[in-house]
């Protein structure tokens, strides 16, 4: 979030001057830029062991089905931690996931599917390399299963391959390749739940919409659940357009249009009637990271004006979003929780305390002990 702040907060400033005004979005064509690229980061001298059959039809040398998904390799680095590569026949290309396994993996655990958020873990800002989650979950009895991929994507299937950000089908990977890969190769208990932050907050609703029956719960930290108003709109066109310079028709077809309406959480809300629902949002005024010696600050002036600048105008806009989906589900008498602080912006450490205030209420649910 550090580079172009200025720009960036011009783009979120007119975002939320269409709460005031019921503008419209216009979608201009991005211009070319290169995706940042995927990395696997693994322990000292990892163990690779190639998955035998298991996962795909062919036998000996034969190459293997494109139109089959597979694990095809299965890095262990140290303590929990796992890359499995798994090759996705919907999108055609291989996609690292990253696991924490369990303590004691003698016997199943359930599954959490844990998103990093607009930069899909293709860059530093993921649950790795700015939380503790690792040592948060080191003695908990649960996979932490987290893809590295599908920067500004929304984690949804497109409908149109993009130019600059390729070919997405994700809610297809997340849903229907990647789940039954992870329980037959890792042995889980079936039992699954999914949390995002910010652009994956929206993913996360929508997954758990689109497969009623594969989470226990679901999770949002920071995420806007409106996607079809004039916010919801403008929202996403700064991340996929002006951020990941993709194109917001080649997604889900012109604003407000049908593709729009249907992945729209706030209208869909009722088929999230059996699932559990959680939301987190700060009010983006400054809180207790917002300051120079707080972690991903590190005194420097910069960072902490884009963090209190950037970030509050953003969380300010998530913090709208969140209120409307929680009256939404209050009318239609969906239970949920909503976590809302008083203060917070759009920033990591605030992402790590919501996922320590939230995981009690997921392991209840994924029956976690």
């Amino acid at each position: 979030m550090r580079g172009g702040w200025a720009r960036d907060v011009a783009v979120i400033a007119g975002v939320l001057s269409l709460v005031v005004t019921g503008g419209v979005v216009t979608t201009a064509a991005p211009a070319a830029a290169d995706p940042a690229p995927t990395t696997v980061t693994a322990g000292a001298e990892p163990t690779v062991i190639p998955v035998a059959d298991t996962d795909t039809d062919t036998d000996g040398d034969a190459e293997p089905d494109p139109a089959v998904s597979r694990i095809d390799t299965v890095i262990t680095g140290e303590g929990g931690r796992v890359t499995a590569i798994v090759y996705s026949a919907s999108m055609r290309k291989m996609i690292p996931i990253e696991m924490l396994r369990p303590k004691d993996s003698s016997e199943p655990a359930p599954t959490l599917y844990l998103l990093n958020g607009a930069g899909g873990g293709e860059d530093s800002a993921t649950w790795a390399a700015r939380t503790d989650y690792e040592k948060f979950f080191a003695n908990k009895n649960v996979n932490v299963v987290t893809p590295i991929g599908g920067a500004f994507s929304y984690y949804t299937d497109w409908q149109k391959d993009d130019k600059v950000l390729g070919r997405n089908k994700w809610t297809t990977f997340l849903t229907k390749e990647l789940p039954p890969l992870i329980d037959r190769r890792f042995g889980t208990t079936g039992t699954n739940a999914i949390a995002g932050i910010s652009m994956a907050g929206t993913s996360v609703m929508n997954l758990a919409i689109n497969a009623p029956k594969l989470y226990k719960s679901v999770a949002a930290f920071s995420g806007c659940t409106r996607t079809s108003d004039p916010l919801g709109q403008a929202y996403i066109q700064a991340v996929v357009g002006q951020r990941g310079r993709g194109s917001v028709v080649n997604m889900w077809g012109l604003p407000g249009s049908a593709g729009w309406r249907e992945h729209d959480p706030y209208i869909n809300a009722a088929k999230l009637r059996d699932t559990k629902v959680y939301m987190t949002t700060g009010s983006g005024l400054p809180g207790q990271y917002d300051r120079l010696g707080a972690a991903g600050i590190e005194n420097n002036l910069d960072a902490l004006a884009n963090q209190i600048v950037l970030g509050g105008l953003i969380e300010a806009a998530v913090n709208r979003c969140t209120k409307d989906m929680a009256r939404r589900m209050t009318q239609l008498k969906i239970p949920h929780e909503v976590i809302t602080r008083s203060t917070g912006t759009h920033s990591w450490e605030y992402w790590a305390q919501d996922l320590k205030t939230v995981w009690p209420k997921i392991a209840k649910d994924l029956g976690v002990t």
